[in-house]
């Protein structure tokens, strides 16, 4: 997911959360836990995640520590978790998708990674096109580029990153792959998430794509910048996406931006909270009687955050959960 610095003014308020978490009462039996977490580059949503990760587990028990390593992201951290570099580790859903099937970048399905717990499912994919050439063509969903052979210059994450893969699958179930679109003289430029709406704004692409919030900071500087359209997706392509990434669909409310009086559907990404089937049942147990006992230290991470709810937690993945996160839902009420 791209990062934004807005996530760093709630560092602040990390440790205040840490030490009341800490006066909670322990259980007897509560377990100490030592985990390490394959996160992502420091200071976006992910760092946040690790200390609110942190502040669940010591509200539980007060011996137990999540220390946040530095990845880079979560394919590299479906292989560190499976290999026992790190106990624990934050990985999107689509990107844990292609990790038990085997697909790029690894040679072979990951197949001792377990749920732990789904964290959120609501960074859409959205597409979002410079008004000026979405009503010179005419365009208002992926399929008229397709149906229309639209010249489009197009910006997609850099190759590696999960967003820019959905985005080109997303294309492509609409019927534009890279290739017809260089066929129809347009273009599709690899950029990073910090590089994308500058390219957008000063002209040298028609259409920004990217899988983050609802009004994430790079979308509102595109828009105080250039007039925009927010771009629909066909229910054909929600579908063939969904299933290829293991992904949802999501509804883009009503005016979330400028030109956008009506719902936008397309699918978003989440994260989710994986370990290795090597854990013992009882560490993945006490790892997730915390997230269920102390889901507010999650929840007020980031306001991003606020609508985790226990249920998410459970919402099944392209890997199993772990029989300790069973044993803890079941017992919770939250699984059958």
């Amino acid at each position: 997911m791209g990062e934004d610095t807005m996530f760093t003014s709630r560092m602040r308020s990390i440790g205040i959360a840490v030490a009341i978490s800490a006066l909670a009462a322990v259980p007897a039996n509560a377990q100490s836990l030592n985990l390490t977490l394959a996160g992502a580059s420091p200071g976006g949503l992910w760092t946040l995640l690790g200390a609110g990760l942190d502040a669940a587990l010591k509200g539980t028990q007060p011996d137990s520590t999540v220390t946040y390593q530095t990845t880079g992201g979560g394919f590299a951290n479906a292989a560190m978790v499976s290999q026992g570099r790190a106990q624990i580790g934050l990985i999107h859903d689509a990107e844990l998708a292609i990790a038990v099937q085997g697909g790029e970048p690894f040679e072979a399905p990951i197949e001792n990674l377990r749920t732990i717990g789904y964290l959120y499912d609501w960074a859409p994919m959205q597409f979002i096109a410079s008004k000026s050439f979405a009503d010179e063509h005419g365009i208002e969903t992926l399929a008229d580029f397709a149906e229309k052979q639209v010249p489009v210059r197009i910006t997609v994450n850099r190759a590696g990153n999960i967003t820019g893969q959905v985005a080109t699958a997303m294309m492509e179930a609409a019927g534009a792959d890279d290739a017809s679109i260089e066929a129809w003289g347009g273009t599709t430029i690899q950029a990073g998430s910090s590089e994308q709406s500058g390219l957008l704004m000063n002209g040298r692409v028609d259409i920004y794509t990217n899988g983050v919030f609802v009004g994430h900071s790079s979308i509102r500087e595109i828009e105080n910048g250039i007039d925009i359209k927010l771009l629909s997706v066909p229910e054909d392509v929600r579908a063939k996406v969904a299933e290829q990434f293991s992904i949802g669909n999501f509804t883009i409310p009503a005016n979330s931006y400028e030109n956008q009086p009506e719902p936008v559907e397309t699918v978003a990404l989440g994260a989710v909270l994986i370990a290795s089937a090597d854990m013992s049942e009882e560490d993945a147990y006490t790892l997730t009687k915390a997230l269920i006992d102390n889901i507010d230290s999650i929840r007020s991470v980031h306001p991003a955050m606020a609508e985790l709810d226990h249920e998410l937690l459970t919402r099944e993945t392209a890997a199993p959960f772990h029989d300790g996160a069973i044993r803890a839902y079941r017992e919770a009420g939250l699984m059958q």
